[in-house]
């Protein structure tokens, strides 16, 4: 049980990728807390807290309700974010503030908060869910990518600031997964099988990526037995950012 002893916190537990992650967490023997906007979804074998990623005060009372629920605080999953649609003509001020604070800042309140917990652990990890947004160019998907190039370099960034204090900072990059937000964003295509055969097509493997397999991925980051692995993104994309392959004859 590589996680047994350990409490990690998973933003936006309560669905799609981040369910998965306290699913595989648990698993793995930790006392996982779920932090979401919406809790009635929960794993119940977690401790579930509705919490607010894009308020500071609703974080730290989250955050603290967690340590003292369990006596401190070992991973955090920073997994809660929104999508966004559209170039920058389509973008306005509000939103542009919106996707960044709950997709960048969002990472950086939960963090903070959790810092001194961290500093305690003998096996303090953080992970942050980044995308393929970062690493390639989306059409109509500017204000998304903008905020996942942001988590890529804030990774390294928190990486390069927390190692000596022996606290481990990465990202997993996913490709496209199928979650309940893709599922909302298949059903308003004019062509939803269409637009599904589509999203699979360009991933080399394709299909979707299964929440799951990003879960794995994450627990591998988290895990006290890769110690050595910090500042890093993990790609789960099927192949996505680095293959190149040749059309089917």
């Amino acid at each position: 049980m590589e996680f047994d002893g350990l409490t990690a916190i998973v933003t936006g537990g309560a669905a799609g990728i981040g369910a998965a992650v306290v699913t595989r967490l648990l698993e793995g023997g930790a006392r996982v807390a779920v932090l979401d906007l919406r809790i009635d979804g929960a794993n119940p074998e977690a401790f579930a807290v509705q919490a607010d990623v894009s308020d500071d005060a609703s974080v730290r009372a989250a955050v603290e309700a967690v340590a003292e629920r369990f006596g401190g605080i070992d991973i955090v999953v920073n997994n809660a974010g929104i999508g966004a649609q559209g170039s920058i003509a389509d973008a306005s001020d509000d939103e542009w503030m919106r996707v960044l604070s709950i997709n960048v800042v969002g990472i950086a309140r939960v963090s903070r908060a959790a810092l001194p917990h961290l500093r305690a652990s003998s096996a303090a990890a953080i992970v942050n869910t980044c995308s393929i947004a970062a690493t390639a160019g989306l059409p109509q998907r500017a204000v998304y990518s903008a905020s996942k190039g942001a988590v890529l370099s804030l990774t390294r960034a928190m990486a390069a600031d927390h190692l000596r204090e022996g606290i481990r900072v990465n990202c997993v990059n996913p490709g496209t997964a199928d979650t309940p937000w893709v599922g909302r964003l298949l059903d308003s295509a004019p062509d939803p099988a269409a637009e599904r055969a589509a999203l699979a097509a360009r991933q080399p493997h394709g299909r979707l990526v299964a929440p799951e397999e990003i879960a794995e991925a994450i627990a591998y980051l988290a895990s006290p037995r890769n110690r050595s692995t910090t500042g890093t993104s993990l790609a789960v994309d099927g192949g996505m950012q680095e293959l190149r392959l040749r059309p089917v004859e």
